[in-house]
């Protein structure tokens, strides 16, 4: 039973808190459409909100939960159409905006029936004064840890976590309105809207420490998972350094081993040895000579690899150019561009249609590397950039761990397709305009 004193929150007021709680989220995650775009989208959302209220409003007491039910589908529809989200997300979203909904029609209609015999303007005032302070503090809050345009992707985990909260929310705020005779109902009016506004309140501080808990521990995961791939690309580097060294020991030594076997008296079977050692020295003798002693030991590593997978690497570098990129920074660099580029060319069919080129040259005041690769023609793109085609976590960290060196050189990645061939472009201010830090 409802006290009188009590009164329910008018519809309308219930359905511009939902519709602002959404604009809280629409205005910080990455959208699907333009602004004009989205927001005739949420005008619609509007409507259909005040729809839904209005309609529940007429049905009976025992149909009150499925009115609820029927806005928070709407607020998902809403929230899915706009955002550039999975469905798992948007359910997600919208558990946290449905209680910030609960929350700020809840402070409201607190302060309104506290000030019951204010004039009609006051009351139209302090609605204004409240929904906009509310919803501002929320998008304040929210923003601390969602930078604006930014990309949410939670797990079923995560949203029945956040469905739990929210569920439980509602139900112990509004338990006191559906019956006064449980020992957590308040019996009084403004017991029973101050026992809302709090429990709405700690589901609301619930909801907000959960995401941070969840955000907390996916920076962990992937700085742990870059540090693995960056000490990878390293050890890979110092196996690639020691193997050439132990390669130019051999070939140092084959050239006595050829003085001995000229020798030979038979002249054709001295012939005949020649010709199988220097072939068997050839590609070890095919070291990549670009000027900077790193990047030759990643080339050279790299360009073993892809001689066992059937993949022809053209290297055109001046390896003086990038001196003062420090072996970790250029080691993740060349490591994982060209291990982005062998993989998207071994998914072609026909070895013949494999190609590398890798080249590193100077443009104006600065140094470009570019990494180009013939590709089946597929990419994934996610906010209109180009992203890792693998699923799941510990994949996508190659090319972050690329953009992160190059910023600590105020450099700039770029990415593009034409013609059947990827390209990834690495452009870095030459030394004195560098900004190492």
């Amino acid at each position: 039973m409802i006290p009188e004193v009590v009164a329910n929150i008018p519809r309308t007021y219930t359905a511009l808190a939902e519709w602002g709680a959404c604009m809280v989220f629409v205005l910080i995650v990455a959208r699907r459409m333009p602004w004009l775009a989205t927001a005739a989208t949420m005008l619609g959302g509007l409507g259909a909100l005040l729809a839904v209220q209005t309609i529940a409003g007429l049905l009976s007491v025992t149909l009150w939960i499925p009115g609820m039910l029927a806005a928070v589908a709407t607020m998902f529809v809403l929230l899915l159409g706009v955002l550039r989200v999975t469905a798992v997300t948007a359910g997600y979203l919208t558990a946290r905006a449905f209680v910030l909904a609960e929350l700020t029609a809840s402070i409201h209609w607190q302060l309104d029936r506290f000030y019951a015999d204010a004039p009609e303007a006051g009351k139209a005032a302090l609605l204004v004064l409240v929904y906009a302070g509310v919803l501002a503090a929320a998008w304040f809050v929210e923003r601390r840890h969602m930078p604006r345009g930014t990309h949410v992707d939670v797990g079923v985990a995560d949203l029945v976590s956040a469905l739990a909260i929210a569920g439980a929310t509602f139900g112990i705020s509004n338990l006191s309105f559906v019956n006064a005779s449980t020992p957590f109902s308040g019996r009084l009016g403004p017991e029973i809207l101050y026992i809302r506004t709090l429990v709405d309140l700690c589901g609301f501080i619930a909801l907000y420490v959960q995401h941070e808990v969840r955000r907390s521990l996916q920076t962990r995961r992937e700085s742990e998972a870059m540090a693995r791939l960056l000490t990878s690309q390293h050890d890979q580097y110092e196996i690639s350094r020691r193997t050439i060294d132990e390669v130019n020991r051999k070939y140092h030594d084959m050239k006595h081993h050829l003085d001995a076997v000229r020798a030979e008296q038979d002249a054709q079977q001295r012939l005949v040895i020649l010709d199988e050692l220097e072939t068997s020295i050839r590609d070890y003798g095919a070291q990549v000579r670009s000027g900077n002693a790193v990047l030759d030991a990643v080339l050279t590593g790299k360009q073993m690899y892809a001689r066992e997978q059937g993949i022809p690497v053209v290297v055109v570098a001046d390896g003086r150019l990038v001196d003062f990129v420090r072996p970790l920074d250029l080691t993740a660099i060349v490591g994982n561009a060209l291990d982005n580029a062998f993989e998207a060319t071994m998914r072609l069919g026909e070895r013949e249609q494999r190609m590398v080129k890798f080249s590193l040259f100077a443009h104006d005041d600065f140094v470009m590397l570019r990494v180009e690769n013939t590709f089946d023609g597929r990419v994934h793109r996610r906010a209109g950039r180009i992203v890792t085609r693998k699923e799941g976590e510990g994949h996508g960290y190659g090319l972050r761990n690329i953009e992160a060196a190059a910023e600590k050189y105020g450099g700039s990645v770029s990415l593009g397709q034409d013609d059947g061939w990827f390209s990834l472009r690495v452009l870095l201010p030459r030394r004195g305009s560098a900004q190492s830090s």
